[in-house]
């Protein structure tokens, strides 16, 4: 199985591969909070995500927070099943609604 990854597509989009779950979130964390937007609104592709769990969740949400923190919105597209049923277990769908691409 290839490393799970942050990567920059374009100024506007990045995207996600692997998986998201307690052992690769350490290093993408890593990545993410070195990172530095240079647009306003960033598109993340989740497409190449094949499992995530909460400490994936719990990622995507610190990295929408970081974002913010630097007048950056962050969509994020091609959302796993698994994950969109993370979310409403967790009770933060409402939290996340607005950072979600159908």
């Amino acid at each position: 199985m290839t490393d799970s990854q942050w990567q920059k597509q374009s100024d506007d989009s990045y995207l996600i591969t692997g998986s998201l779950n307690r052992d690769s979130v350490p290093k993408i964390w890593q990545a993410v909070q070195q990172w530095q937007p240079e647009s306003s609104r960033i598109e993340v592709n989740m497409e190449q995500v094949k499992r995530v769990d909460s400490a994936g969740m719990v990622l995507l949400i610190h990295l929408i927070e970081h974002a913010k923190k630097q007048n950056c919105h962050i969509m994020l597209s091609f959302v796993p099943k698994q994950l969109k049923t993370l979310f409403q277990l967790s009770n933060v769908e409402e939290y996340l609604g607005g950072h979600l691409k159908n």
